[in-house]
């Protein structure tokens, strides 16, 4: 077992206490996960991985900046930075570079790396030196079968002349959430999902496929979750026989373990790799073998310190919005920024648990949004079922897929006029269960449900869940971009300001179904149903691949 710990330092919000210390992340949840139990303190001595998030520069002009390129109706529509051009505009100053190197020297702390835009420094020290520079904190091992982490549950303070070059500390309180793949045994014959189905319902001829030699796509697999290339070429001459495809991953950033293979990198790599067929494709690797790692940090770290980079990614990851501090979430949203800035396409699934529960009080609950699900600047996939399991017919939604309301972003103006008339149409469980103010998700959706899956050389039937549907629509987003890099035009980058501005066209309307929440006597276990138009179970609804490219195709 490794005994490095990572700590991830990111830089803004703080809150001034009378000591002399500031606090922060105050927001932060504290609870242990269900399922995690106490092993023990860690010994002083362990060796750890501080990785500091410097204080930007300049976040709002690059909101504005991502607004311009992102919009079709503007004239610097698809004019992307490069990572060279995003580092120069929000790298920190050199006064909170100077402080913060400075604070470390004068505990020891030396052997630092940085990265191009200066906005992380990962550096090298012992756990004793780790509690000293954050007050409070006492760092323990946890066990989940397993897997191990090392967390804090006491809040942690940082010296008042440093916090405030300083957003947040990851690896000290944050447990890793992996999201887990339904598995719907049925006990009648089902037609099930898999790549010529998809091919049919949203319309792909066996021509749709990439050719543009400058075009890419990536999944990402976390915690132990490792694709075999075995598997992958098993289930392309099981299920790619009626398209040209590729069956080998071209590039493998991070560790690829070895082992069992992952179901749900099994399924990621599959589905983007025969939806997004025959293009270059990339799997980003975040094991989280450093037990204070946490893996989507990691991979947010490669997103920002890479410079040629896929254009799409799918990402099924997730977490409840009331389990991260505030100034996690802003500082991650502001990641989101950079890499809409730079023209990427990011798609995170919408969780698997419809609106969500949660119990504010006795006898009192409200809905639990999904982060990063919920935030304004990726684009969110939700989920969807055959209206009849023996037919490629139309499509309901899959009372699972994951939608709501954010309680920590507000909404973006871009969506504002589709999720008002959806508040206008729709009759809607009580208020105090929602934000209507917030972000609105999904944004879109694709089939969820009864899917093939080849993992470990064994075809496994009846996979379900937005993981599935994810990397679906991201492998129809990659085939958009090739037709387009073709016509010599940008890639679609950040999809959102497009997408809502389509109204719908393009996109087969979910209408029929609602999705699960609170099981009270307010709610009695329903969340929000679809409607017309955009609706937060299915978003504006499932590619219909001509079309859809057809209206994103100038």
């Amino acid at each position: 077992m490794s005994n490095r710990i990572l700590l991830f330092f990111m830089v803004g919000s703080w809150l001034q206490f009378p000591t002399g210390s500031v606090y922060l992340e105050r927001d932060q949840s504290l609870k242990i996960p269900e399922g995690w139990y106490h092993v023990g303190r860690v010994a002083t001595n362990e060796s750890i991985t501080l990785t500091f998030a410097l204080r930007q520069q300049h976040v709002d002009k690059l909101e504005n900046l991502v607004e311009q390129v992102s919009d079709p109706w503007s004239p610097l529509y698809g004019h992307y930075l490069s990572l060279a051009e995003v580092s120069n505009l929000i790298r920190p100053s050199l006064e909170s570079v100077v402080k913060v190197r400075m604070w470390l020297e004068k505990h020891g702390v030396q052997d630092c790396d940085t990265v191009q835009s200066e906005d992380f420094l990962q550096c090298q020290t012992q756990a004793s030196t780790a509690e000293r520079l954050l007050p409070g904190t006492q760092f323990h091992r946890y066990a989940k079968g397993e897997q191990r982490v090392i967390r804090s549950s006491s809040p942690y303070s940082l010296n008042s002349e440093v916090a405030p070059h300083i957003d947040f500390v990851g690896g000290v309180h944050r447990f890793p959430k992996q999201r887990k793949l339904l598995n719907r045994e049925k006990a009648e014959f089902h037609l099930g999902v898999t790549p010529s189905v998809l091919r049919e319902r949203y319309n792909l001829s066996k021509s749709d496929i990439g050719s543009h030699p400058n075009n890419s796509q990536a999944c990402a697999q976390f915690l132990e979750q490792y694709f075999h290339p075995s598997d992958l070429s098993e289930f392309m001459h099981l299920f790619g026989g009626s398209f040209e495809h590729r069956s080998v991953v071209d590039h493998v950033i991070g560790q690829q373990g070895g082992g069992r293979a992952g179901l749900e990198a099994s399924l990621d790599v599959e589905y983007i790799m025969s939806t997004g067929a025959n293009i270059s494709t990339s799997v980003f690797s975040n094991p989280g073998r450093h037990e204070s790692q946490e893996p989507f940090l990691d991979w947010m770290l490669l997103l920002s310190n890479t410079s040629k980079i896929p254009w799409v990614h799918t990402i099924s990851y997730g977490d409840d919005e009331d389990s991260l501090s505030t100034a996690y979430m802003q500082r991650i949203n502001v990641e989101f920024m950079k890499a809409a800035s730079r023209g990427l396409t990011i798609l995170f699934a919408s969780g698997d648990d419809g609106a969500g529960c949660r119990e504010i009080a006795k006898d009192k609950d409200t809905f639990r949004p999904s982060f990063p699900a919920s935030s304004p600047y990726v684009t969110t996939v939700g989920g969807t079922s055959f209206k009849n399991p023996f037919q490629v017919t139309y499509e309901v939604t899959d009372y699972i897929s994951g939608g709501g309301f954010s309680n920590s972003f507000a909404m973006p103006q871009y969506q504002a006029n589709a999720v008002s008339q959806y508040l206008q149409l729709v009759k809607l469980p009580p208020e105090s269960y929602f934000n209507r103010s917030g972000r609105a998700y999904p944004d879109v959706a694709a089939l969820s449900d009864n899917y093939w899956v080849v993992t470990n050389m064994i075809p496994i039937p009846w996979v379900s869940g937005t993981s599935a549907s994810t990397p679906v629509f991201g492998g129809v987003i990659a085939l958009i971009n090739d037709y387009r890099l073709q016509k010599g035009l940008s890639p679609l980058g950040f999809l959102n300001p497009a997408l809502y501005s389509l109204k719908g066209t393009g996109l087969y309307d979910v209408t029929d179904g609602c999705h699960l929440s609170c099981i009270d006597d307010i709610v009695l276990g329903q969340g929000f149903c679809a409607a017309p138009g955009w609706d937060p179970v299915s978003g504006w609804g499932t590619p219909n691949f001509p079309e859809l490219l057809k209206a994103l195709l100038h």
